[in-house]
C-alpha cells in the first residue's frame, strides 16, 4: 500500500486502515476524524489521500449513482487513477465519488491497486471469482440455513452426513465440532450426545459407549481351523453339567463327580487357537468377550464357540482339571487331562432345586470344604446386589440375580479349578499370569449392606503378574484364572502354555506371557469400563421409559444430610438428599425425580 509521505491538506478524505477519516488538523502529528465522530492523532504514513476535498464531514460520503459496470468494461485488463475511475462511474471526482470509487477497489472484484495506481481485472479473473463468491455465499446461506433447523431441532434429511462432525466428538473421536461452537454449547461428548439426541439423529436410547470407548463391535471373521488329532481321556461315560445362566451362549465349563474327584471341565479353546496367528493376536488385542445388554461381541470367531462350546456339540472337547482336597478343603492332588466329555446343560435354577440329589449335594459338600478354608484364610464374601439388564426388541429389563447355592457351587469349582491349575503350573515350573491381590486394612467382616460396600470399596484392584503371589480377596494363596478361555485372554494363554507343556511342546517365557498379558488386560480394562458404562446407560434408559417408577433404597454411606444409597432392584447407586441425618443400612422409599441419559445421571426423591 503507497501511504502519503507529506501531510494531506486539512479537510481532504484520506484513508486510515481501512475506514475514510477527514483531517483535521496538521502538525507533526494529524489530527483527524473518524466516522462516529471521535478524533485521534495519528503519523501521516498512516494515511492514504483519497482526495485533496474540500471535505465538510464524512456525513457527505453517500452512496453515488453511476455506471461502475460500464467504467470497468472500458477500462478491463489495463492501468487506471482513483481520478480516473471515479470520474468515469460516477461523471465526476469529488471525496464522494473517491470514496465510492475506492469502495469498488476494496471489493476486489473488478478492480485491483491503491489510489494512486489501479488494475482492472479481466473477465476471466472477474467470471472465475463470481463464480467463487457465489458458491461461498450459497455455501454460507446453507450454513445459516442448517444452523437454524439445529437451533430449532428440526433437521432435514440432507442433514445427516453434517452431523457426522457432531458424532465423532459424541464418540470421543475429536475434541471439538464447528456444529457445537456454532450453535454454543460447550465442546464435550455428553454435549454431543444431547445434541444428536435432540435433532433426532440417535435416540435417547442409542448406547455410544463401546463406540467412545474405542471398541470395535464388529465380529472376528478369521476362519477357523479343524480340530486337531491327538490322544484324549474319554470321559463320555461321566456324566458332566454346564450349568449357566438362563440365555447363555458360550459355555466353556462343566462340572463332573467321580468318586472323591471333582472334575472340571473347560472347553479346549487352545486346540484351536495356537499362540501365534492372526485369532490369537486379535483375541489379545479384544483382551475379552464384551457383553453389552444389547448382545456380546466375541473375542474369538463365532465358529470357535459353536465347536468347542461344552453342549452344543454331543461330544466335547475338554481341557480338563481333576481336584481332589483333603478334610480340611485343601487341594491335595490336580491332573490336568485332555479329554472328550458328553455335557448336558443346566440353568442354576433347574440345579437350585437337585442339591439334595447326587452327584450335586457331594459336589455341594466338597466345594463347602474349600470355601470354609478360604474364608478362614481371610476370604471375603460380599453380597451386594447384583442384575441382568438384557434388551431384547428396544424394550429394557432388569432382574435381580438371586443368591443361589447352585452359583455358589460352581464359582466356588471355579476358583478350586484355578488354585489347581496355579500349582500345577508352579510344580511343572510353566509360566503363567497369576491372578493376585493385595489385602485391604485389617476389618472385622462385614455383615450389612453398608459394610460390605465400605469393604469391596477398601480392596485394591486384581493383578496379573508372572509371578505367584496371595489373592487377598478370594483367600488363596496361589491362584490363576483357567476356566474361561472362550471369553476372556488370559485364560486362553494359561490353557496355551499347559497344552505345550503337556505335548512337549516349547514354552512362552515369562516375558513373553508378561507381555501378553499386559496388551491383553490394558484391552480388558477398556472392555470393562464400556460393559459398565453400557449398564448404567441401559438402566437410565429403562428408568426414563418408566418415569413412575419407585422402589426401596438401601443408605450404605453419609455425608451430613446427603446419603449415599444403593438401589437393589435396579443395582443402582445413587445420592440422596433427607430431612435428618442418615442412618447407615437405613432402608427407603424412593421415586424417580430426573433422568439425564447424555450426563449419565438419575436423581430421586425420598417418599414419606
Amino acid at each position: 500500500m503507497s501511504t502519503y509521505q507529506s501531510s494531506p491538506p486539512v479537510n481532504s478524505l484520506v484513508l486510515y486502515k481501512i475506514r475514510p477519516a477527514r483531517v483535521v488538523s496538521v502538525g507533526e502529528k494529524i489530527e483527524i476524524e473518524l466516522e462516529a465522530g471521535q478524533t485521534k492523532r495519528v503519523r501521516p504514513k498512516d494515511l492514504e489521500l483519497l482526495h485533496p476535498g474540500p471535505l465538510r464531514g464524512l456525513g457527505d460520503l453517500l452512496p453515488q449513482q453511476g455506471e461502475p459496470e460500464a467504467a470497468w468494461e472500458l477500462l478491463e485488463g489495463g492501468m487506471t487513477t482513483l481520478q480516473e475511475l471515479a470520474e468515469l462511474a460516477f461523471e465526476a471526482f469529488t471525496p464522494a465519488t473517491a470514496w465510492a470509487a475506492w469502495q469498488l477497489v476494496a471489493d476486489g472484484l473488478k478492480f485491483t491497486g491503491n489510489p494512486t495506481t489501479l488494475r482492472a481485472r479481466t473477465r476471466a479473473e472477474v467470471e472465475r471469482d463470481r463464480a467463487e463468491r457465489g458458491a461461498k455465499a450459497a455455501a454460507e446461506r446453507d450454513w445459516q440455513d442448517f444452523l437454524a433447523r439445529m437451533a430449532q431441532a428440526r433437521p432435514a434429511p440432507e442433514d445427516r452426513p453434517r452431523l457426522v462432525e457432531v458424532e465423532r466428538l459424541a464418540l470421543g473421536q475429536t475434541e471439538r465440532s464447528r456444529i457445537l461452537d456454532a450453535l454454543g454449547h460447550e465442546q464435550n461428548p455428553v454435549n454431543a450426545h444431547r445434541a444428536l439426541i435432540q435433532v433426532g439423529y440417535w435416540a435417547d436410547r442409542h448406547n455410544p459407549y463401546p463406540g467412545r470407548c474405542g471398541i470395535s463391535t464388529a465380529e472376528s471373521v478369521q476362519p477357523v481351523a479343524e480340530l486337531p488329532e491327538e490322544d484324549r481321556l474319554d470321559l463320555t461315560g461321566l456324566p458332566a453339567y454346564a450349568i449357566d445362566d438362563v440365555g447363555n451362549q458360550d459355555p466353556d465349563d462343566a462340572l463332573s463327580l467321580d468318586g472323591d474327584c471333582l472334575w472340571v471341565h473347560v472347553a479346549d479353546v487352545a486346540a484351536l487357537i495356537e499362540p501365534t496367528g492372526e485369532i490369537e493376536r486379535e483375541a489379545r488385542a479384544r483382551g475379552s468377550n464384551l457383553y453389552l445388554p444389547e448382545g456380546v461381541i466375541n473375542m474369538l470367531p463365532l465358529g470357535v464357540t459353536e465347536r468347542l462350546g461344552l453342549g452344543l456339540q454331543p461330544v466335547s472337547p475338554a481341557l480338563s482339571f481333576a481336584l481332589r482336597c483333603d478334610a480340611d478343603g485343601a487341594l491335595c492332588a490336580t491332573e490336568v487331562h485332555r479329554t472328550w466329555i458328553r455335557a448336558q446343560r443346566l440353568t442354576y435354577e433347574e440345579v437350585e432345586g437337585r442339591l439334595g440329589e447326587a452327584p450335586f449335594a457331594a459336589m455341594c459338600t466338597m466345594t463347602d470344604r474349600f470355601r470354609a478354608r478360604r474364608l478362614a484364610a481371610g476370604a471375603t464374601s460380599l453380597d451386594l446386589p447384583e442384575v441382568s439388564v438384557r434388551v431384547q426388541d428396544g424394550r429394557v429389563s432388569i432382574r435381580p440375580l438371586p443368591r443361589l447355592a447352585s452359583r455358589e457351587l460352581v464359582a466356588d469349582a471355579m476358583l478350586m479349578a484355578g488354585e489347581g491349575a496355579a500349582r500345577f503350573c508352579l510344580e511343572h515350573a510353566i509360566p503363567i499370569a497369576y491372578a493376585t491381590q493385595a489385602p485391604p486394612e485389617p476389618a472385622e467382616p462385614p455383615r450389612d449392606l453398608a459394610a460390605m460396600y465400605a469393604r469391596r470399596r477398601a480392596f485394591k484392584p486384581s493383578r496379573l503378574v508372572g509371578t505367584p503371589d496371595l489373592h487377598a480377596g478370594l483367600g488363596l494363596e496361589f491362584y490363576t484364572r483357567a476356566t474361561s478361555p472362550l471369553r476372556r485372554y488370559s485364560d486362553l494363554l494359561v490353557h496355551q502354555q499347559i497344552r505345550a507343556w503337556l505335548r512337549g511342546e516349547p514354552l512362552l517365557t515369562v516375558e513373553q506371557v508378561t507381555e501378553r498379558i499386559a496388551e491383553a488386560e490394558t484391552a480388558a480394562g477398556v472392555v470393562r469400563r464400556a460393559e459398565r458404562l453400557s449398564n448404567l446407560h441401559w438402566k437410565l434408559v429403562y428408568l426414563k421409559d418408566n418415569p413412575d417408577w419407585q422402589g426401596e433404597a438401601t443408605i450404605v454411606g453419609k455425608d451430613d444430610r446427603k446419603g449415599l444409597a444403593l438401589v437393589p432392584t435396579l443395582a443402582l447407586e445413587t445420592r440422596l438428599r433427607l430431612r435428618d441425618e442418615p442412618e447407615l443400612n437405613q432402608g427407603v422409599r424412593v421415586a424417580v425425580r430426573e433422568v439425564d441419559i447424555p450426563a449419565q445421571t438419575a436423581s430421586f426423591r425420598v417418599l414419606g
